[in-house]
Formats: structure tokens, sequence, C-alpha cells
């Protein structure tokens, strides 16, 4: 998908590095809104934002990403953008077939030296988190859809599940979501993932307005 803006174009891929190929030849800036499994840079500043909204810091919490950390290029970048913030503490929920790739973890994580724990069960660490980042598990990753039947409903968040959760918990999602959040979920003061779309409207208008050279 190609979106033009006079002098700018946003372009999201099916392939990893495509925006940066074709930033190679472009006379105008390209926008990464997604490559593959890669990246999504416009997203991590809307979370960015969102957690700064939410908990009034960026650093100093413990956030806990959970379902498809594998393909998750919204987990890949905001994993790296929050490694250069201080005394933040990752939890890597996933089924053992969509761990974080390795390559993330040891830029991210293992070359600066910043703790993470990597688990299987939710429920067993959701009352030390601070931040909990839901993903779905994307069918247009997997090979064959036998693997994502079976992996698809590895994590479904409820209102029982968030019972022993913090008061203060931020729920986010980069959305869309298919049933990793129930419904029911959407009425708990914590669930941040429709706040999160509204500040991913302002982040996308200021990064336009920036990339045109336009003062408001």
């Amino acid at each position: 998908t190609v979106s033009c803006y006079a002098d700018i174009i946003a372009m999201r891929h099916p392939k990893e590095g495509a925006p940066f190929a074709a930033s190679q030849f472009s006379e105008v800036p390209i926008i990464n809104a997604g490559d593959g499994g890669h990246n999504h840079p416009t997203q991590t500043l809307t979370d960015l934002l969102t957690i700064h909204r939410e908990k009034g810091r960026l650093n100093n919490f413990t956030i806990g990403f959970c379902g498809d950390l594998k393909f998750g290029r919204t987990v890949h970048s905001l994993v790296n953008a929050l490694s250069r913030y201080d005394h933040i503490n990752f939890v890597l929920i996933s089924p053992t077939e969509l761990k974080l790739p390795r390559y993330v973890k040891e830029e991210a994580l293992k070359k600066k030296g910043i703790p993470y724990t990597q688990t299987t069960d939710l429920e067993s660490v959701i009352p030390q988190l601070d931040i909990l980042y839901m993903t779905r598990v994307q069918k247009e990753r997997f090979f064959n859809e036998e693997d994502y039947l079976r992996l698809k409903d590895s994590y479904i968040l409820t209102p029982e599940k968030l019972e022993n959760a913090k008061a203060d918990l931020s729920i986010l999602h980069p959305l869309p979501r298919v049933n990793e959040i129930t419904v029911a979920v959407d009425k708990d003061p914590r669930a941040a993932y429709w706040r999160q779309v509204k500040n991913g409207k302002y982040i996308r208008m200021a990064l336009i307005l920036k990339l045109l050279g336009i003062q408001v």
C-alpha cells in the first residue's frame, strides 16, 4: 500500500526492507508504515506517546509483550525504542514457536545488558506488569493454516485474567484485534488501546507536517 501526500510517500509493504529500498530511489521522503515482519516506526511513535500519556514517563516500568513476538513488527520496533530508556523490565510472553527473534534480543537487549524474561504463561506474570502490550497472531505470516489454527488462541485476555493485575495497568494493542482481547475488557479503564488509536492519528499528522516543513 502506498499513500502519497504531495511531497511524501507513506509505504506499507509485505516485504522486509521495501521502504528502505524505495528510499534509495525516491526524491521525496518515504515513511515506513510497516515492512513485513520487520519494523513499524510510526506505530512505535504512537506507542511511546501513549505510554508517556498513560504513565507520565518512559522509564522505570515493567512491560509485557504478549502474542506473536516472532512476526510482530510493532513489537520489534517498540522493544528497540524502549531499550534506549532506563530501568525497563521486559517480559516476553509467547508460544515457543513465536518467540522474539534472536537478532532483536541480541541487538536491543543483550548487547546493552538489559534484563528480560521469557515465558509462555501470561497469567503467572500479569501481576508484575505496568504495561501489557497484546498482539494478534497474524494468519498472513504463516506458511500453513494448520500452524495458525493451533496457535491463534494461545492468549485471550479476559476480565477474569485481569483480576490479579495492577489497578493502574495499561493495556495496549496496535490493532486490529481478532479475539486476543475479549470485548468485555473494552469497558475496563485500564484498556488504553482506544486512546492509543487517537494518539496514532496525532502522531501521523505531526510526522507529515514535520516532513512537509509546516509549522503550526
